[in-house]
C-alpha cells in the first residue's frame, strides 16, 4: 500500500471518529440535558441551571413561528396550560427563530408560557434537532426531570393534541404536582 493511501485511510478514520464522537453528544433518555441559557418572548433570560432542583422541564421544538403546524401545537400547549401548570414544571416552546420574531409570535397567539429563541442553533444542535440536512428543528419534545435528565423524547408529535400529550406523559413520568 503507498504511503499517500495509508495517509487517507488514517484520515478517514479520524473523520469518522470525529463524527461519532460528535452523534454521542447529541441529546439521548437517561441522559445528562445539555445545558440551555437562551432568551424568550417574556423578555427573560431561562438557564436549565438555574432549574436543576427545583422543578422539570419540557421544552417543546417545533420549526418555524408563523406557520400552521407551529401554530396549532403552541395553540394546542396553551390551551392545556391550565392542566401542565398542575405539575411542577417549567415549559417552554422553542424554535431558532430570533427574539424578536418569538416576541410578536407569542404576543400573537397570546401564548401563555415562554417561547426560547436559540437563533445561533447551538443549544438545537446539542439537543439534535437541528442536524446535518435539517436547518429548522425537528419537531420533538423533551422532558427534563428536577436532576437534569432527558426522561423522555417524543419524537412523534401530534400538533393539535400536543398539550394533552404533555400532561398525560408528565403524569406517566410521575412528575411531581404542585402543592
Amino acid at each position: 500500500m503507498t504511503r499517500a493511501k495509508l495517509l487517507l485511510g488514517a484520515w478517514l478514520g479520524l473523520v469518522v471518529a470525529a463524527g461519532a464522537g460528535a452523534q454521542d453528544k447529541v441529546a439521548a433518555e437517561n441522559a445528562k440535558a445539555p445545558d440551555f441559557k437562551l432568551k424568550a418572548s417574556d423578555g427573560k433570560e431561562y438557564a436549565l441551571k438555574d432549574l436543576a432542583g427545583k422543578q422539570a422541564v419540557v421544552i417543546a421544538w417545533f420549526p418555524k413561528a408563523f406557520t400552521g403546524g407551529c401554530r396549532l401545537e403552541c395553540l394546542s400547549m396553551k390551551e392545556a396550560g391550565e392542566q401542565i401548570r398542575k405539575y411542577n414544571v417549567a415549559y417552554f416552546t422553542a424554535s431558532c427563530d430570533d427574539l424578536e420574531t418569538q416576541m410578536k409570535w407569542a404576543k400573537e397567539l397570546q401564548l401563555d408560557y415562554p417561547v426560547l429563541s436559540d437563533p445561533g442553533k447551538t443549544v438545537a444542535k446539542a439537543y439534535g434537532v437541528v442536524h446535518e440536512g435539517r436547518e429548522v428543528p425537528e419537531r420533538w419534545t423533551f422532558v427534563i426531570d428536577k436532576e437534569g435528565v432527558i426522561r423522555h423524547i417524543d419524537k412523534k408529535v401530534q400538533t393539535k393534541t400536543h398539550g394533552e400529550d404533555i400532561v398525560k406523559l408528565l403524569e406517566q413520568l410521575g412528575v411531581e404536582k404542585r402543592k
